[in-house]
Order: C-alpha cells, then sequence, then structure tokens
C-alpha cells in the first residue's frame, strides 16, 4: 500500500550493554589471527601499513562525510558505537542484503543486523531496505514526518544473524505506533514530498537492484568504520596522533619509560651558567655606546693613533661591564632562589610499594604521586582515583584561567577502585596520549592496561600544574607531562630581555651624536690637511713633512678618539648604580611591606625603574589582584526587613522574630530552609564537631554559611535527602529533582518533599529571572525588595533573589514524566531540560533576597581611582564569567552608574565585524580621545576581533572606551591583547597579576608586576616587579615611578651636558693646536673626570632627587602627568641640554682665554705652557658642572651638598697630591709643581668665581623666568611645599578648568551613548553567581554520589 510509511532509521538496540561489551571483546580476540592473515593476504606489511592508511584515508573521508552528511544528528550518534561490530557481523555482508532482497522479490521490509552470543542476547541495527537515497531520518518526537519514500504494499523485514529471518511488517498511525490489526490505518506519507528514488521506479526487479547498492554502500561503510578504529589496536582516530610513535606519547605504568622525558625543574631566570655570557654580551652591546667604546678601545690599541694613551678607554670599559654583569647575576641569583622555592616543594611518590616525599623537581614522566587537600599540582597528572566517590575530585583553576569557581574532575571507572597502595602496584600497561601542547582545555589519550579493554581518557581526567585540589582529602595520579612540556609552561614564553623608552630614546640619541662626531672628525681631520699644507714648509721645526701628518686617514682615528668622551662612558656605569640603589629603595619602602603575609615588595629587575613613571596603559588580573576571592555574607532582604549576621544567632534580631513568632516568622523560616538546602554544598564533619562545608561555588557556601549565622545549618547529605539543623530541630528534606544554575537560565532551583510530606520548589536567582516568574498573588515584598536590591548594589555586593512555590503531587507526577523524556532526548536536549524547567519554575512567591560581598583586596577602589586620575587607563583581562567580572568592575569604582557599557557577545566574525563598525562609527566624530563608556568583551568574540582584519577597528574602539574587560580569555589572548595596545600606542603598558595564567602578559607588557599572593610564586618569578597587594601599586608608580623618572632623565641630561661641556673644548682648543690633535689636558684628569671629579653629582641627583613629597604624591595623582608624557626627557629637551653645553663650553674656554692672552699672569713675570692653561680651564668646569647640578636639584640634602662640594674639593686635593708624584714615582713627569703654578697666580683666583657665574647666568635668568611665567603644577605644588602651605588651592585650581572641559566633552557623549546602549545583564543589582557549567559530572549527579554519614577512603 502506498498510504503506509516505513519509519528508516538507523537504531543500535542493546538489551543488555554489559553483554554486548563482553560480546565484542570476545569477537576481536577470536578474530585477532583470521584478521592478521587478511592483512598479509592483502600485502600490507608492517613497514607501509601506516603510510597506506593515511593515503586511504583522504578518499575515504570524501565518502564518509557524504554518507554521514545524508543523515540527521541521531543516527550520526549512533554510528559513534558502530566499532563494536565484530567480524563475523559484516563478513559477507554485502552478499547476505544481496540475497536478502533478492529473496523477498523486491518486497518492502528492512533488514536487522544482528551481533549475537551464546548468552542469548543480541544487538541489532535495522536498516529499511530503501535507503538507497541515504534518508535516514530519526526523531523523539513519534508524529514527525519520516523521509519521502514510498514502499511497495507488502512489507517485510529480514533479519540477518549469520542467515536470514523473516519479521512480519506492522501497520503504523500516522504517529509511528504499531497497530493491533484492526484500527483503521492512516496514511504515513509526507504531503508535498518529493519522493524517494524507490518511488519512482517501476518494477521489482529496479527496486531490489538500488535496495541492494544502498545496502551494500552501508555495509562498506560499517566496515571500514570497524577497520579504522581497530587496526593494529593502535590508530586512535580522535587522539590527535598517528601510528607513528614519533606522533604520540607512550608512558609505561609501574615500569621504565621507553624513552627519556624533560624533567620537572622549572625556570624563569634569564640566565644559567652557559647562557649568561652571550646573552649578557648580547645585552650589553645592543646599547650603542658600548658599542662605540669598544671600537675606541681598539683604534688606541693602534700605535701612534691616540692621543690619550692606550687604555684610557678600554680600562672604564670593563669596568663598567663587569658592574654590570655583578648586578645582572645579583638581580638573576633572586629568580633562581624563586624558582628553587618552587622546585624544592614536596609531594609524595610510589616507590616499591611505598610512598617517598620527594621534591617536584625529582619527579619524572610515568610517577605515580598522591596529592592532598589545597595541594598545588606539582605536573600535568592523569587522575585515577581519589577519596571522593566514582573517583571525582574538586580542582580550583584561578590561576591558570582566573574562575573563581571550582571545577570537577572525575578518573576513569577503570582506576576509580585503586584506592590502596597495593591496587596501584598492580596497574600494569601503558597509557598513550597526545604530544605536549599549549592547548589547556584538550587532551586526548587512553589507557591499555594489559588484558582489559582499552579506555579513553579526555580532558576531564586530566588536573594541571598550576591549579590546587580543593575539597578533596586526596588524589592518586599519574605524571604525563612534566617541567616545561605542561601545558602552564607551554603557555609561558621565555623571560624578555626589556629595555625602559629612556633606555631607547638615549640610544637613539647616542646614535645621532656619533653622527655629529663623525662630522667633526671629518672637519678636523680636512682643517689638519688644510693647515699642514699651508705651513708644512714655513714651519718646517715642526717636522710636518711625514706620511702621519698629511695622511687624512691617520688624522681621522687621532680626531675621532679624541672626540670619543663626547658620549660618555660613564654613563652606563652610573645607570647601572643608580638604578640598582633605587631598586634597594623599592625593597625597603615600609610602606609596601605587607605584614600579613611578611612580604615586601621587590625589584626583580632594575632597568626598567623609570619606566614605572611612565605607565599609560594598566592590564590587571581580577582574581586575586583585585579581589580575594573569598566570599562572605553580609545581609539579607526578608519580607522588606533587613538583617545582619552578628556574633551568635541568638543576638541577632532574624532569630529573635523567629522566637517570638513575628508576622514574618513564616517567611524567614521559608527563607532560611531554602538557604540550608537549595544548594550542591557537600557538608565534611571533624572530628572536633566542627562541619566544613565543600563547594563547587563560592556563592554557595557563603550562602549555606549565612544560613548557618542565623542557626539553620546544614549537616547531612545523602543520594536521597539532605537533613539540617534548624535552631536545634532537625529536619529531613528528600531531594527529588535538582535543576541546575547556567548563565542562561541565572537560576537553579531544588524540589524537595519537606518534613510535612509536601512537594516545594526552592528557587534563587538573578532578580530579573526571578520576578518574572513570580505569581500575580504573590508579589508583596517586590517593590521593597527592588529597593534594597539598589541599595546592596550601591556598595558592591553581589545579590541573588530567593523564591518558593508549593507544587501539587499530581502536577509534579506529571512534569516528572515531562522533565525525565527531555532529559534522556536524543536531540537536543539541553533546550528541552531548560524548557521542562519552564514549566515547573512558575508561580513563585518572593522570599527576599541576599547579599554577598566578593571581598576586594584592601585599598583596591582607592588605588583604582588615584591611577585614573593620575590618566592612566585600566584594563581587566580575566579569564572569569562576564557576569562576575562586570560586578567587580562596579565594586572596585572601575566602572561607574553613569558609565554606558557596551558588550560584545557575538558568535562569528561577521557579526564582531558589523558591531565593531557599528560603535565605532558612533564614536568617528568625537572630539575627544576618550568617552564615558566601558567596553567588555567575551573570550570568543575576543578571537574574531584580534583577527587581521578586525584588529585596527576594534583596537580603535578599545582606544576610545574610558575602561574595557575582557572576559573568559585565554592567558594567550591576554598576552595578544597586551602586545596590541603596547605596540599601536608605543605607550608605556604594564600588566600585572597573580597567577601563572598571567605570566604571558606580564613578560608582553613593558612593565610586568606579580602579585605573591596565595595563587602561587609564578607570575612574582615572571615579573619584573613584584608586591603582596593591589594597593601597592599606587604608591611603586606614583612615587617611586615619578621619583625614578625624573631622577634619570636628569642624570642622563647631566651626564650628557659634563662631558659636552669639558671634550667640546679639545676642538676650540684644536683652532690654536694647528688642528693637531693635541690634547689640552693631562691624559689622566681626562679619563678621571667621569669617574671621580663629577661622578658624585649625577648619584645625588639619581638617588635623592625629587620635586614633592611622597605624600603630596599620593593625595595628588595629577603629579604623576609630567612623567607619564615624558616632559622631562624627550629628543628636543636632550637637544636644549646639548646646546646649553655647547654655549658653556664657549665661555669656559675663551674667558679664560682672553685672560691668559698675555701670558704673563705672574707677578714676576714668567710664563707657562699649554697645560696651564688647560688646568684653569679644567677647573672651572669641574666647579661650573657641579654649581649646575646644584641648580637642577629640587630636593637638597646633606648627601646633595656632600656630592657637589666634595666634589670640587676633591679636583683641589688631587692637583695638591697629583703634583708631587714625579720624582717618587716614574708617573706624571708633565704635572710636576703644578699646584704651585695654579695657586700662585691671582688670574686663576680671578676667574674662579666670575667664569662660572658668568656661564650659568643665561641659565639663571632662563629658570627665573620659567618659574615666572611659564610654572608648571608640579612647580606650583612644589613652591607651596617650600612655604609650608596645604597644595589643595594650587590643585583645586587645576582640577576645576580640567574637571569643566571634561564634564562638557562627556555631557555630548553622554546623551548620545544614552541611546546605544542596552544592557542585558543585571548590572545595576550587582548578579554574580559563579559555578562550573558543563563539567565533568552534573552537579545533580555529584550531589547524589555522595553519602556524609559513610567515612572516606583513606588512600594509604
Amino acid at each position: 500500500m502506498s498510504g503506509i510509511q516505513q519509519r528508516q532509521s538507523l537504531e543500535l538496540r542493546n538489551q543488555d550493554q554489559t553483554n554486548l561489551l563482553s560480546t565484542l571483546d570476545s569477537g576481536r580476540r577470536n578474530n585477532r589471527s583470521s584478521w592478521s592473515h587478511d592483512k598479509s593476504n592483502n600485502n600490507c606489511n608492517s613497514n607501509t601499513t601506516s603510510q597506506r592508511r593515511r593515503q586511504q584515508r583522504v578518499a575515504q573521508h570524501r565518502q564518509e562525510s557524504w554518507f554521514r552528511h545524508s543523515m540527521p544528528p541521531a543516527v550520526n550518534r549512533d554510528f559513534e558505537s558502530l566499532e563494536h561490530l565484530t567480524r563475523e557481523t559484516t563478513n559477507g555482508l554485502d552478499e547476505q542484503l544481496a540475497a536478502s532482497f533478492a529473496g523477498n522479490g523486491g518486497s518492502g521490509g528492512s533488514v536487522t543486523l544482528c551481533g549475537s552470543r551464546g548468552g542469548g542476547t543480541h544487538t541489532s541495527i535495522h536498516l529499511n531496505s530503501a535507503n538507497s537515497n541515504l534518508g535516514f531520518i530519526d526523531s523523539d518526537t513519534p508524529n514527525t514526518p519520516n523521509t519521502p519514500i514510498t514502499p511497495p504494499s507488502t512489507s517485510a523485514a529480514t533479519s540477518v544473524c549469520g542467515g536470514l529471518q523473516r519479521q512480519e511488517s506492522k501497520p503504523c498511525h500516522g504517529d509511528g505506533r504499531p497497530d493491533g490489526g484492526n484500527t483503521r490505518r492512516k496514511s504515513c506519507n509526507r504531503k508535498g514530498s518529493k519522493g524517494s528514488i524507490l518511488s519512482r521506479q517501476s518494477g521489482h526487479s529496479r527496486v531490489s537492484t538500488l535496495a541492494a547498492r544502498g545496502l551494500r554502500m552501508t555495509a562498506s561503510f560499517l566496515r571500514r568504520k570497524r577497520t579504522e578504529y581497530e587496526d593494529d589496536e593502535d590508530f586512535t582516530s580522535s587522539a590527535g596522533f598517528g601510528a607513528d610513535d614519533s606522533e604520540r606519547r607512550i608512558i609505561a605504568l609501574n615500569s621504565a619509560q621507553p624513552v627519556k622525558y624533560c624533567n620537572n625543574r622549572i625556570s624563569t631566570a634569564k640566565y644559567n651558567v652557559i647562557s649568561f655570557l652571550p646573552s649578557f654580551l648580547f645585552e650589553q652591546f645592543r646599547r650603542y655606546s658600548n658599542c662605540f667604546f669598544l671600537l675606541i678601545a681598539l683604534l688606541q690599541q693602534i700605535p701612534d693613533v691616540s692621543p690619550t694613551g692606550r687604555y684610557t678607554t678600554l680600562v672604564p670599559l670593563i669596568f663598567i661591564l663587569s658592574v654590570s654583569a655583578i648586578k645582572e647575576i645579583i638581580e638573576d641569583i633572586k629568580r633562581h632562589r624563586a624558582d628553587n622555592e618552587i622546585n624544592h616543594r614536596l609531594i609524595d611518590r610510589l616507590e616499591v610499594s611505598t610512598w617517598k616525599t620527594v621534591r617536584w623537581s625529582e619527579l619524572t614522566v610515568g610517577d605515580i604521586v598522591k596529592v592532598s587537600n589545597d595541594t598545588f599540582f606539582p605536573a600535568d597528572l592523569v587522575l585515577l582515583s581519589s577519596s571522593e566517590p566514582q573517583a571525582m575530585c574538586f580542582i580550583e583553576t584561578a590561576n591558570l584561567d582566573g574562575e573563581t569557581n571550582l571545577k570537577i574532575r572525575q578518573g576513569v571507572p577503570a582506576t576509580a577502585k585503586l584506592l590502596e597502595t597495593k591496587d596501584l602496584q598492580q596497574l600494569e600497561g601503558t597509557i598513550e596520549c597526545e604530544l605536549p601542547n599549549r592547548l589547556l582545555y584538550e587532551f586526548t589519550g587512553v589507557l591499555k592496561e594489559y588484558g582489559k579493554p582499552v579506555v579513553a581518557l579526555g580532558s576531564d581526567q586530566v588536573l594541571q600544574r598550576g591549579a590546587m585540589l580543593r575539597n578533596t582529602s586526596w588524589i592518586f595520579g599519574i605524571v604525563v607531562y612534566t617541567g616545561h612540556e605542561t601545558k602552564l609552561m607551554k603557555n609561558s614564553t621565555s623571560a624578555p630581555l626589556k629595555r625602559s623608552t629612556v633606555d631607547k630614546l638615549t640610544n637613539t640619541q647616542i646614535l645621532m651624536l656619533f653622527m655629529i662626531l663623525i662630522s667633526l672628525c671629518i672637519t678636523s681631520g680636512l682643517c689638519s690637511l688644510f693647515w699642514t699644507n699651508k705651513h708644512f714648509m714655513t714651519d718646517w721645526y715642526l717636522a710636518l713633512g711625514d706620511h702621519k701628518s698629511k695622511s687624512l686617514g691617520y688624522n681621522l682615528l687621532t680626531f675621532f678618539i679624541l672626540y670619543n668622551n663626547l658620549i660618555p662612558i660613564s654613563l652606563q656605569v652610573t645607570l647601572e648604580l643608580v638604578r640598582f640603589l633605587q631598586a634597594i629603595f623599592i625593597n625597603y619602602d615600609i610602606e609596601m611591606y605587607h605584614e600579613e603575609s611578611d612580604t615586601p615588595a621587590m625589584a626583580r629587575t632594575s632597568n626598567l625603574n623609570e619606566e614605572l613613571g611612565m605607565v599609560k596603559y594598566i592590564f590587571s588580573d581580577k582574581t586575586g589582584t583585585l579581589t580575594r576571592n573569598v566570599m562572605v555574607f553580609k545581609k539579607c532582604s526578608i519580607a522588606t526587613q533587613i538583617y545582619e549576621p552578628e556574633r551568635t544567632p541568638s543576638e541577632s534580631l532574624l532569630v529573635q522574630n523567629i522566637i517570638s513568632r513575628h508576622e514574618n516568622a513564616e517567611d524567614i523560616e521559608e527563607f532560611l530552609t531554602l538557604l540550608a538546602v537549595c544548594h550542591t554544598v557537600i557538608p565534611e564533619k571533624k572530628e572536633d564537631g566542627t562541619i566544613i562545608y565543600h563547594a563547587a561555588s563560592p556563592d554557595e557556601r557563603a550562602l549555606v554559611d549565612g544560613a548557618r549565622y542565623f542557626g539553620y545549618i546544614f549537616d547531612t547529605r545523602t543520594p536521597e535527602y539532605v537533613e539540617i539543623n534548624a535552631l536545634g530541630e532537625r529536619k529531613r528534606y528528600e531531594v527529588l529533582n535538582v535543576l541546575e544554575f547556567t548563565s542562561t537560565r541565572k537560576r537553579m532551583s531544588l524540589i524537595v518533599r519537606t518534613p510535612e510530606g509536601n512537594i516545594k520548589l526552592f528557587c534563587k536567582g538573578a532578580d530579573s529571572v526571578i520576578y518574572e516568574r513570580l505569581a500575580a498573588r504573590d508579589q508583596a515584598y517586590r517593590e521593597t525588595t527592588l529597593q534594597h536590591l539598589e541599595e546592596f548594589a550601591s556598595e558592591g555586593l553581589r545579590t541573588l533573589c530567593l523564591a518558593v512555590t508549593e507544587i501539587p503531587p499530581e502536577v509534579y507526577d506529571e512534569w516528572q514524566q515531562t522533565y525525565h523524556k527531555a532529559s534522556t532526548s536524543l536531540q537536543y536536549r539541553e533546550r528541552k531540560v531548560e524548557d521542562a524547567a519552564n514549566l515547573i519554575e512558575n508561580n513563585l512567591r518572593l522570599l527576599g533576597a541576599t547579599a554577598i560581598e566578593d571581598r576586594l583586596q584592601d585599598g583596591v577602589p582607592d588605588t583604582i581611582a588615584s591611577l585614573l586620575d593620575a590618566g592612566i587607563y585600566i584594563w581587566v583581562l580575566t579569564g572569569d564569567k562576564q557576569e562576575t567580572a562586570i560586578n567587580i568592575g562596579y565594586s572596585c569604582k572601575l566602572i561607574s552608574h553613569s558609565m554606558d557599557v557596551i558588550i560584545l557577545n557575538e558568535e562569528s566574525l561577521d557579526a564582531t565585524r558589523d558591531v565593531i563598525h557599528r560603535h565605532s562609527d558612533e564614536f568617528k566624530h568625537s572630539t575627544a580621545k576618550d568617552v564615558n563608556v566601558a567596553l567588555v568583551i567575551d573570550g570568543k568574540t575576543l578571537k574574531y576581533a584580534l583577527s587581521c582584519d578586525l584588529r585596527g577597528d576594534f583596537q580603535e574602539l578599545c582606544l576610545i572606551c574610558r575602561v574595557v574587560i575582557c572576559c573568559r580569555v585565554s592567558p594567550i589572548q591576554k598576552a595578544e591583547v597586551v602586545e596590541m595596545v603596547t605596540q599601536s600606542t608605543k605607550a608605556v603598558t604594564l600588566a600585572i597579576g597573580d597567577g601563572a595564567n598571567d605570566v604571558a602578559m606580564i613578560q608582553k607588557a613593558s612593565v610586568g608586576i606579580g602579585i605573591s599572593g596565595v595563587e602561587g610564586l609564578q607570575a612574582s618569578c615572571a615579573s619584573d616587579y613584584s608586591i603582596a597587594q593591589f594597593r601597592f601599586l599606587k604608591r611603586l608608580l606614583l612615587v617611586h615611578g615619578a621619583w625614578n623618572y625624573a631622577r634619570i632623565s636628569k642624570l642622563i641630561l647631566y651626564s650628557f651636558y659634563k662631558n659636552v661641556c669639558l671634550y667640546v673644548i679639545e676642538l676650540w682648543f684644536a683652532v690654536y693646536s694647528g688642528w693637531s690633535g693635541q690634547i689640552l689636558f693631562e691624559r689622566w684628569t681626562i679619563g678621571l673626570y667621569n669617574v671621580v671629579f663629577t661622578a658624585l653629582p649625577p648619584f645625588a641627583i639619581g638617588l635623592f632627587e625629587k620635586f614633592c613629597t611622597a605624600d603630596t604624591m599620593l593625595r595628588y595623582p595629577l603629579l604623576y602627568k609630567p612623567s607619564q608624557t615624558a616632559q622631562l626627557f624627550n629628543v628636543k629637551v636632550f637637544w636644549i641640554w646639548i646646546c646649553n653645553a655647547l654655549l658653556h663650553s664657549v665661555f669656559l674656554f675663551w674667558l679664560p682665554i682672553v685672560a691668559y692672552k698675555s701670558e704673563n699672569i705672574w707677578g714676576d713675570g714668567k710664563t707657562s705652557d699649554y697645560l696651564m692653561l688647560g688646568n684653569i680651564v679644567y677647573t672651572y668646569v669641574v666647579v661650573t658642572v657641579c654649581l649646575k647640578a646644584g641648580l637642577i636639584t629640587s630636593s637638597w640634602t646633606w648627601l646633595t651638598h656632600a656630592a657637589i662640594w666634595g666634589s670640587i674639593a676633591l679636583w683641589f686635593s688631587f692637583v695638591l697630591v697629583y703634583s708631587h708624584f714625579w720624582p717618587t714615582f716614574n708617573f706624571a713627569t708633565n704635572f710636576a709643581g703644578m699646584d704651585i703654578q695654579l695657586f700662585s697666580t691671582p688670574v686663576f683666583w680671578l676667574g674662579l668665581p666670575l667664569v662660572p657665574i658668568t656661564t650659568l647666568l643665561i641659565d639663571v635668568i632662563c629658570k627665573l623666568i620659567h618659574n615666572t611665567v611659564f610654572k608648571t603644577l608640579t612647580e606650583a605644588v612644589r613652591e607651596t611645599e617650600i612655604q609650608r602651605n596645604d597644595p589643595e588651592q594650587v590643585m583645586s585650581e587645576s582640577r576645576s578648568s580640567f574637571t569643566e572641559t571634561a564634564r562638557l566633552l562627556r555631557n555630548v557623549f553622554t546623551r548620545r551613548a544614552n541611546t546605544r546602549v542596552e544592557t542585558e545583564l543585571e548590572l545595576s543589582h550587582g548578579y554574580a553567581f559563579s559555578q562550573e557549567e558543563g563539567g565533568a559530572v552534573p552537579q545533580s549527579l555529584v550531589i547524589r554520589a555522595y553519602d556524609t554519614n559513610l567515612p572516606k577512603p583513606e588512600g594509604n
């Protein structure tokens, strides 16, 4: 009959799964030899099997993809089990199926493929006879229309179980149910159907041919699938590795490993013994100055070329490199010590039936370890068993991905019963897994125990290094990846060699000075050549006719060495020493010492001290950095009244209202019962009677603790019920159903049977989802509770609404059937379960709301406010949930309630492109650099946004916004975001975090800050600076950063200034020396100028200079602006100083020349040589540059006085001593008696005050004009400090003008933004609830697995 429809599907029917697996195992063992024989007959030897398989798989993939593409999802799922078919099932399948159809005479029907065993149980796969068009349909809904196939009117089915069996075909209703025979048959045809191939064929023979062809394709497909899964028992297509051993890792269990694997020692240090010298030299000679001085030192070794001696440059260069090397070694030793602290942690390892405590660094792949509660995993482990039921364990991954909620991992059933040491010793076999990679959330492998079936291993069985075991007494695990091969370390990068912005700018200016030096050398060489050609005939006594005097190259080398000191050789060693001492100041700052943890601040590198004063962007982690990851129950709203916990329950007003039977006592009791019952917390009773709550969600633990504060104590959980102690009365609630929390549902419900026998639904969730499910008659507390929610949110608290409803038994019974059907659905199960939950979660009665504090680190809101006032942009990059991150943004005042929020949650590249372009267009015509908008983006959307074609637009949108929060991001994405901003803006970026997931971004940022907190030392070890609390970042940047920037800037500028002042005088003297290269000064005074006579003023400036006190800097963050915008050191300022030095050198040379013109500077008419002039000029230079240091000094200390006046006194002392070296020492013959000559002439003493004062007069005038007419905010505040006045008035005037401008601009964008941004989250009420979604074990099954009345295994 054409009206009869055959249901076409591929169904795997299994009456007993256990017997089926046994059948399959037996079949595989029985056919091993025959299968090997088949392979040998097909010439598939062991050397070519793997290669041929790879070649064939390409062709097979096309047909398989087409075949499976034609099937619905349900059938595709069924094919996952087809690997269980035995060889007998498919041997000769084509022929049997063809014979079946031929025997039926072309009649329509179905064929049943059976695999059977002696026990009588069988598995059958029904294949519709009309499947030549591959039109398989499987639907969970009986009345769903089927595939448009019209079989013949007479239908029969054939069973293939080694033979053929006839099965009678039953007519069916339109809904697919079989009919008893008397019921009127309904047509099963779908209206408007195109029909199948068979429906358009004529004749039974053609039907048989096409059907047989389709079945042969089906059988061929099944055979290929079985072959793919069974061939050699070595290849697993889903494991991510090939049959070649080089593409996988094989780990032997309880035996020696086949190969040697990486050890478990980790290192975050820059150097080791072997790499130190090449790495250090590479780092040092990246500086152009060191390359320059090395060249000078080499040129000085050429005989008769250097006018200053052979070692005057080489010795200082070696000294500088030695000092730098010592500093680097000291700093790297600190890193090695921090690494050793981790490597030397202890862990229990199984050795010869006993547990031995070893260091982490001693672990190797294949070791079986025992990890105790609250302990970090030492390597990447595969979970074998645990103290919890069914080998479950809870882990905290905040150190990896920033998520606050605990995650569940579960061992496979094959190892779950290994609860004692003797059991572990009997474990034999291998683990085969993929090679080490950086994919944090993926793992594929198999466990092959000898004599047992192969067991698949996935990410649910992996415990990663960096995670911590929580709420679990112990676990047994086997090490699969160690050291730098762990997924954590694979996501880290090697310690970078960072350079500060000031260093880079200095390097560039040195290059410019080098070009000027070359120009001076060429000019002087040409002048020397012209002068020699002009005078070598007349001035014959100078011996100018030799080859060297007329050689331009020789002259160029001479002047190159003579002028080399224009670039200060002492600058690098001065910078290294000053930075090292600045780092010590940071280390010993008592204001950044955390007494609770006994943790001071630590500068792990000193090369970036000034970079702390130039930070423009801060990228912060959330968990453990901004927050403590500690949830505390603060208050609750019940029946329009707010209650807070007291020291004891009896002191609480809430408990007193219950005892006194207040009019709302029933609602209060219902509220507390809901808190104590509706959750997934596991209680653990200690020997002393105390109860510890283990929860995957910190929010749930806080809520149960809140109930305990009011005398409702949850203490017992079994698979069937929970028990609470309600103010001394024990109550038992039978758990009927758990409707889990998801980010889509935003609520969790529990259906229980009360002690009175009533069925109730307890529900807690976001206010939006609870309010829309309230019964119309039960809204008494609606408005008041809403006001309380607003109040809680204004305090930065996380809120949840609580509601209850009573369910009639008959309603529950009917719903339970619907829910069971939805939970066992093969298609769209998640959606159907959610729809079923919606059916019962209605007609709720509102009880009240809770307020939980996600405790921030101390001082976080104040620190963020100060940093924002300083003009620093703060981005939060976290792996936590979006709602949680936004809520923290509000509580720490990063996001204000007046700020608009853009949320980007897109599922595709095109959607991401559209939304980014739309928002960018809205700000395209903005005249302000940033607007009062916060951008929130999740990890999936960020992946699209960082793609090549969107990167620029996304970056532009981010830089416009005032705040950016990236949620659910991986460590690599964090690093990509930091790198994007650093490269595009060329600004100084700072990344701060406390977990191993923050290492990548810490190393990518210009400056990395690690918080040495509860998450371990991984971030601290990889950082440039470490602090104990986020609040210390304020002092580190606003005080130390700004001070160090000003100090280093002045030090560098002053160092170039004093060198140009002295050594350009050699150029002026060349005019009088016939461009001969003759030096004006004694050669060792030239070398000691930077090392001794002018060395102390730069140190004083670099260590003690400060323009405002620390309290003022912290009080007024705007004072950070000059350093942030590089106002003190830039190209313009640098060349102003160089020109100033050139001008001073002119005065310092020609004024003494004028005084020395007559050469008669003594009363007795005696004269002296050029060296006398040189010492007079040298003295005036030393005095002038020392006074210049005093002129630029803002903060005078006794050390500053000692450095300036002491340097001048040191020169005079040197003259007195050095003048008498000869003849006692065969040294300094030309300096003998110089003290008498110098100090006996009145010309010298007259010029001593006049020349320096005249030289510095222009500087004094310019400084006076600048401080009067062009006074900066910093200088104004400094003046008020000197006058001991309050700087508030000066700052208020500055802020008023700044704030007014910002307000006008903000109004423009706020009007536009208010019509633009609509948030779907409960931002105004601070909703957040963190719990793992899609974990290894659903929460509803977790709580069913626990019975707290039973003891836990000891694991011995």
